[in-house]
């Protein structure tokens, strides 16, 4: 028989080797996917992957792919400082919107005043934005011991809802002809963030990379990165350390909750240039992948979401290219974390054969 025996202490190499081994498993599993639908397996593997960097038409998707990987490593990143002192934010998509919403109505109070502080107040709005919705399944887990998981996730249909809302209302176009949306943010100087859209170079991509630096020097260098990685290894330890378990929900819900509403004035203010009822893509859950396919940490984060930028843009081409459906992009990307997570299994524990009575 064959039994599961838990390690003396998580093991290394397996922790290393996980991600690498999700990533084939999810490349052979999605590929009988796809013949499933009836597609050529290796055709559909080689378009998400080859495709956008040394394709035909590479030239046009790699810009894509800072495009796509910025708001994810924004959010990834203030989720895994979360994650790591077992703090369960789930509701990141809700606080992406909501900084989207608040960024992108600073933005739009001063149009068309095209000043040089008018940005730098809607990244101020965006990040507050996204603060203030994380708080909520913060203070109401400090205060009445709310589940932090069910409260964040609720809140994301809530934002959706409000976002239906402002497109249709307060934030709604007055010269759109009656759409729903709001004005168009790429054509107010003041109010966008692109620095060179050619190669799809954002000031959330500049963001994106300054997150990846502070969450570093935050976790290796400064106290409060001590108490998040103490609070999630050892919480009985961190308790008889003075760690203060209030003030870590608030901080780390607050980072959380404020680098994704960064990551939705960003989107907003950039690559979709407005608000809209479908502003929102799911950058929120992903990002949940992303952080765990990153074994937490702001490096493993940073090629994470370059990873999965890259099943963006490679599915859509698939999606164009092959007949693919959305949902079978979809799926092929959460087999990613899937796989990761069983095969997690083997970081703390290993297979031992044992030998049954009578044999």
């Amino acid at each position: 028989m064959i039994r599961l025996e838990k390690r003396p202490q998580p093991s290394r190499a397996w922790s290393m080797a996980t991600p690498v081994l999700a990533v084939i498993a999810t490349m052979v599993f999605g590929g009988l996917l796809f013949a499933a639908l009836g597609k050529n397996p290796f055709q559909s593997i080689e378009t998400i992957f080859w495709e956008p960097l040394f394709g035909e038409f590479s030239f046009y998707y790699r810009p894509q792919l800072l495009v796509k990987g910025a708001p994810l490593v924004l959010i990834a990143i203030g989720l895994s400082l979360g994650f790591r002192a077992g703090i369960w934010n789930i509701g990141a998509e809700g606080q992406y919107i909501m900084g989207a919403i608040a960024g992108a109505g600073v933005g739009l109070a001063f149009y068309p005043l095209d000043a040089w502080y008018v940005f730098p107040l809607m990244v101020i709005a965006g990040a507050l934005g996204g603060w203030a919705w994380a708080m909520l399944p913060a203070l109401l887990k400090v205060k009445f011991g709310t589940n932090e998981i069910l409260v964040s996730l609720m809140l994301v249909y809530v934002a959706e809802q409000l976002l239906a809302s402002m497109s249709l209302g307060l934030l709604k176009n007055p010269e759109g002809f009656g759409f729903p949306g709001s004005r168009n943010l790429n054509d107010y100087a003041a109010g966008n963030s692109w620095i060179a859209q050619d190669i799809g170079l954002h000031w959330g991509v500049a963001a994106a990379l300054i997150a990846v630096i502070f969450a570093y020097v935050l976790l290796n260098r400064h106290m409060a990165g001590f108490q998040i990685r103490l609070s999630g290894e050892a919480p009985r330890a961190a308790r008889f350390a003075g760690v203060n378990p209030t003030r870590l929900i608030l901080l780390c819900l607050g980072l959380a909750g404020a680098l994704a509403g960064m990551a939705g004035l960003f989107e907003v203010s950039g690559p979709a240039g407005q608000v809209s009822i479908d502003f929102n893509v799911g950058y929120g859950f992903t990002a949940i992948i992303v952080a765990f396919l990153g074994r937490l940490h702001p490096v493993g984060i940073l090629l994470a979401a370059a990873l999965m930028a890259l099943t963006y843009i490679g599915g859509e081409i698939a999606q164009g290219n092959l007949g693919l459906p959305a949902a079978a992009i979809q799926v092929f990307q959460g087999m990613l974390l899937f796989f990761l997570l069983a095969l997690d299994l083997l970081t703390n524990y290993r297979l031992r054969r044992t030998v049954t009575e009578g044999n």
